[in-house]
C-alpha cells in the first residue's frame, strides 16, 4: 500500500468519525422525515403529470375515433351521391384516423399502466412516511432516554463512592473507640469507689476488734480517740505486736474459733 493510499484511508477514517460523532439521532430522523415527504411530493407531481397525459391521450384517441365514423359516414353519403372517387377520399381519411386511433389506444394502454403504478408507489410511500412518523416518535424518546440515561451514568460515575464508605467506616471505628474508653473509665472508676468501700469496711472490723480487746480489758468504750492501754500481755516496743494466734494461750473455745475462721 502506498503513502498516499495510507493518507487517504487515515483521512477518510477521521472524517467518517468526526461524521459519525455529529449525528443526532433526532435531528437525523427529522431529516429522513423531510426528505421523505420531499419524495412524496414530487412522486404526487408525476402522478398527476401521468394521469393528465392519459386524459389527453383518452381525448385524442375519441376524437380520431369520431373522425373516422364521420368519414365512414361522408363515404357513404359520396357513393349515394354516385361520387366514387369523392367516397374513396373519405374512406383514406377514415383510415389514417382509425391507424391514430389504434396507436392512441396503445399508448393510452401504456398510460394507464403508468398512472396505476405511479399510484401504488405513492400509496406505498404515504404508508411509509406515516409509519415513519410513529417510529420517529418512538426512537426519538428511546434516544431521549439513553441520553438522560448516560448522564446520569457519568454523574454517578464522577462519584467516589469508595471515599464516603472509608469516612464513614473511620468515623464508626471513631465512635467504637470512644464507647471503649468511656466503658473503661467506668470501669476504673467502680473499681476505685469499691476499693474505698472495702478500706473502710476493713477498718470497721478493726475497730470492733478493738472495742472487744478494751471489753475483754475492762476498758470503757469511747468516741474519741483512746487513751494508750496497757496489754494484758507484754509487748516489745520495738517489734511489731504479735498475732493473737501465737500471744494468746490454747483454749478449748478459741481452737473452736479458729477451726471456724480456717473453714470460712
Amino acid at each position: 500500500m502506498g503513502l498516499f493510499d495510507r493518507i487517504s484511508k487515515v483521512f477518510s477514517s477521521n472524517i467518517n468519525a468526526m461524521v459519525s460523532a455529529a449525528e443526532d439521532p433526532e435531528k437525523m430522523l427529522e431529516q429522513a422525515l423531510i426528505d421523505m415527504n420531499e419524495d412524496l411530493v414530487s412522486l404526487r407531481q408525476a402522478v398527476a403529470q401521468a394521469i393528465a397525459s392519459q386524459k389527453r391521450l383518452e381525448q385524442q384517441y375519441n376524437t380520431n375515433q369520431q373522425q373516422a365514423s364521420e368519414w365512414e359516414r361522408r363515404a357513404k353519403l359520396a357513393l349515394t351521391k354516385g361520387d366514387e372517387a369523392l367516397a374513396l377520399e373519405a374512406l383514406n381519411r377514415k383510415k389514417t384516423n382509425t391507424e391514430t386511433a389504434l396507436a392512441l389506444k396503445a399508448q393510452l394502454e401504456q398510460s394507464a399502466a403508468q398512472v396505476a403504478t405511479l399510484k401504488k408507489n405513492m400509496t406505498a410511500l404515504e404508508g411509509k412516511i406515516s409509519e415513519a412518523k410513529t417510529k420517529k416518535d418512538m426512537l426519538i424518546a428511546r434516544a431521549r432516554a439513553a441520553k438522560a440515561s448516560e448522564q446520569i451514568q457519568k454523574v454517578v460515575g464522577n462519584i467516589n463512592t469508595s471515599s464516603s464508605a472509608a469516612l464513614f467506616e473511620r468515623m464508626e471505628n471513631k465512635v467504637l473507640e470512644q464507647e471503649a474508653r468511656s466503658e473503661a473509665i467506668a470501669e476504673l472508676s467502680g473499681s476505685a469507689l469499691e476499693s474505698q468501700f472495702a478500706q473502710l469496711e476493713s477498718g470497721d472490723v478493726n475497730d470492733e476488734l478493738e472495742e472487744l480487746k478494751r471489753q475483754i480489758a475492762g476498758t470503757p468504750s469511747t468516741t474519741g480517740a483512746l487513751p494508750a492501754a496497757s496489754s494484758p500481755f507484754p509487748v516489745d516496743a520495738s517489734s511489731s505486736p504479735p498475732s493473737y494466734q501465737s500471744t494468746v494461750p490454747s483454749d478449748p473455745d478459741i481452737d473452736e474459733i479458729r477451726r471456724a475462721l480456717e473453714k470460712n
